[in-house]
Formats: structure tokens, C-alpha cells, sequence
């Protein structure tokens, strides 16, 4: 009874189908057409010729001097929180860039300006020239308060601290239907930063992001916050993947609204 059983299935086993024996070499031509690849995606400006443009947070003043080059932006208010003294020790290459700025009419550069106190009655507000506002952009670049430690979660609340100053004092300075932009870098530890939610509770909603291209801004170089690395150095900013956020104000009264009660608190007292 056991034999029995055991040839059968040995004979089952044993015959092979005739669907699984094939000719070699033979082999049935494929009918899938290869797939062409998708040119890159256009990279987005979200700046026109039109706009009247507020840079917060310049390194060297490469990024507005493509602005004005290549993009056709000649209204362009560039400021940085370094001195003069110290923006042209950390990069010595920007008087060149300082110079093609200042030679078109209606852009300016300002040193000594702090992103948090835009617009104030006080050191650091960039004077009459910030105050007066009526901007249709108001731009920051990879903000980063430095290495004021090592510490990754008290780095984290500094920048977030940073950013949600700079929203506060940018939106009175924007015209009713402004954007704020603010491009960081993907990836740890900047996502940990949620500038979605910093934006959102201080009236500020991301109308779209998009990856920051910096080939889109022939001639920009990113500038570490710490200035130039010794001898050149292999640490290229702009080679790191990054994203441009667009924010407008949730409320589209809101932008008056801040710029007359900004009115009714500051001083008389002017520092230009």
C-alpha cells in the first residue's frame, strides 16, 4: 500500500510539463517601449520684475545681485545683520557684489540689520528705509542663528525662536497681498524646526513650497553663516537639497491690520 503510493508520486513528480521545456535561445520579443525619461521640472521664481523685494539675512549679496542680473528685480532693499567691517572679513568677495547693487537706482544694501526688529524704532530695524514697508517680498535665506551651541535641541528653539520673530516683524511691511518666503534646507535637524506650525500661530499659512534650485540664481554662492571655509573648502551649500516656502497671511486684513497697531506702540523717537 505504502509502495503504491510512493511510485505515483514519484511518477508525478518525475514527468516534467511539456509548457516548461523551451527551445534554447529562442525567447519571445518584447512589445514594452522603453520609457523616456521626464525632463527636470522648471525651477520656480518666486520673484518678478515688478515686485518690490525686502532680503533679510544676506551672506555675501550674491543672491540679490542674480536677482537684479539675471532676474530683472531692480527694486531691491538687500540687508544683513553683520557690520560692514565684519560682512567684508567673512566674505571678500562681497564688495563686488555690494558695488553692482548700489549702482542700479532703486536698490540699497543695509548692515547691522536684525530679522526679528525689522522696521522698529531702534538699533537694528533698518531705519526709515525697512519701515516704510510696502513690500510685495520679504525674503529670508537659510536663516541660522550660528553655533550659539551644540546642544541639537536648544539649536532647534533658537532658530525657531529666530523664525517667528522674523514673522512677526515682517508681516506689517508687506502690501496687502505680499508673501513672505523663507528657504531652508531638507532633512535633520531643519525639519525638526515644523516652520509650518512656527508660521501658522503667528497668522501666516503656506500658500505652496517648492525645491529651492540654485542654478535658477547664476552667479549665487551659498555664504555659511560663519563666512567663507579657509582655502575654499568642499562644503557647498547649494548643492544641499532645499525648500522655499511662500507664506501669505491667513487673514488678508492682517497685514494693515499689524502695520497701524506697530504705529500706535512704537516711539517717537527715529533711529535711521
Amino acid at each position: 500500500m505504502g509502495k503504491g503510493k510512493k511510485s505515483k508520486l514519484k511518477g508525478a513528480i518525475a514527468k516534467p510539463s511539456a509548457k516548461a521545456s523551451k527551445p534554447k535561445g529562442l525567447s519571445r520579443p518584447s512589445s514594452t517601449k522603453p520609457v523616456k525619461a521626464r525632463p527636470p521640472p522648471s525651477p520656480t521664481i518666486p520673484f518678478s520684475p515688478e515686485d518690490r523685494i525686502l532680503l533679510v539675512g544676506e551672506g555675501d549679496f550674491s543672491f540679490a545681485r542674480s536677482l537684479l542680473a539675471i532676474h530683472g528685480c531692480t527694486s531691491v532693499l538687500a540687508t544683513t545683520f553683520d557690520s560692514s567691517a565684519i560682512a567684508r572679513e567673512k566674505y571678500p568677495q562681497v564688495a563686488s557684489h555690494i558695488a553692482a547693487l548700489q549702482a542700479e537706482k532703486d536698490c540699497k544694501v543695509l548692515y547691522d540689520v536684525d530679522a526679528t526688529k525689522l522696521g522698529k524704532h531702534s538699533n537694528g530695524g533698518g531705519g526709515k528705509h525697512v519701515r516704510d514697508g510696502g513690500f510685495d517680498k520679504i525674503s529670508f535665506n537659510f536663516p541660522h542663528v550660528g553655533g550659539l551651541t551644540k546642544d541639537i535641541n536648544r539649536q532647534v528653539r533658537h532658530n525657531q525662536e529666530l523664525l517667528v520673530g522674523f514673522f512677526k516683524a515682517a508681516m506689517p511691511l508687506l502690501v496687502l497681498s505680499g508673501k513672505i518666503t523663507v528657504t531652508i534646507f531638507e532633512g535633520e535637524p531643519y525639519e525638526l524646526w515644523n516652520i509650518r506650525d512656527l508660521a501658522r500661530h503667528v497668522g501666516l499659512k503656506v500658500e505652496r513650497s517648492f525645491k529651492f534650485q540654485s542654478s535658477a540664481y547664476p552667479g549665487y554662492r551659498h555664504a555659511r553663516t560663519l563666512g567663507n571655509i579657509e582655502g575654499g573648502g568642499g562644503w557647498k551649500g547649494e548643492d544641499r537639497p532645499a525648500r522655499t516656502y511662500l507664506f501669505e497671511a491667513s487673514d488678508g486684513s492682517q497685514a494693515q491690520t499689524s502695520n497701524k497697531k506697530r504705529k500706535r506702540d512704537d516711539s517717537d523717537s527715529e533711529i535711521d
